[in-house]
């Protein structure tokens, strides 16, 4: 698939298949994280699979409540990948504080954009969760005080019957210049 097909097919699954992952393919996830670039090579993610099935629906339930119900898909994706921002070097702590960036956050957003594409490539689908209860995930999965976690993902074959959306997204003109603002 050529790389603009891909960005195109990719899309947020809402609704998965009853089908385990395949381990290579967990594992050529596991290997595009690894392989995503960071400010100074930082490198400050640690990447948590959650496959054990009752762990994995502990883990989902944290993603909603009564009254914020629009994770409530996230129990039928038979993966969750939990995104643990790291330290970095401390070149990049020393660049970030001199130009009030949050290079970690943006590194965890590329590195969560690769494992999306490569899990679409793979035939997989995933939908990026930012809304979730850190404390209970943490205690869950023995995730160290001190350490956040930027991002889960939901991870599996999405359901034969959630169809291929069409993008909206703004006009090339409208989120773009050239040579300016």
């Amino acid at each position: 698939m050529l790389f603009s097909e891909l960005i195109t097919h990719r899309q947020s699954v809402r609704a998965y298949a009853d089908r385990p992952v395949e381990r290579e393919k967990l594992d050529q996830l596991i290997e595009a994280v690894r392989l995503s670039p960071s400010a100074s090579n930082s490198q400050p993610w640690r990447l948590i699979m959650v496959t054990d099935p009752a762990l994995k629906d502990q883990v989902a339930r944290a993603t909603f409540s009564a009254l914020v119900s629009f994770n409530q898909f996230v129990p039928q994706a038979p993966v969750l990948a939990v995104l643990v921002i790291e330290r970095p070097k401390a070149i990049t702590q020393i660049g970030a504080w001199l130009k009030n960036r949050d290079f970690p956050l943006i590194d965890i957003g590329i590195a969560a954009a690769h494992f999306c594409l490569q899990a679409a490539e793979l035939g997989l689908g995933t939908c990026m969760l930012g809304w979730f209860d850190e404390p209970a995930i943490k205690r869950l999965l023995r995730i160290p005080d001190g350490k956040r976690i930027g991002l889960l993902i939901s991870l599996g074959y999405a359901a034969p019957d959630d169809p291929q959306r069409q993008k909206h997204r703004k006009t090339k003109e409208v989120m773009s210049g050239h040579n300016g603002y």
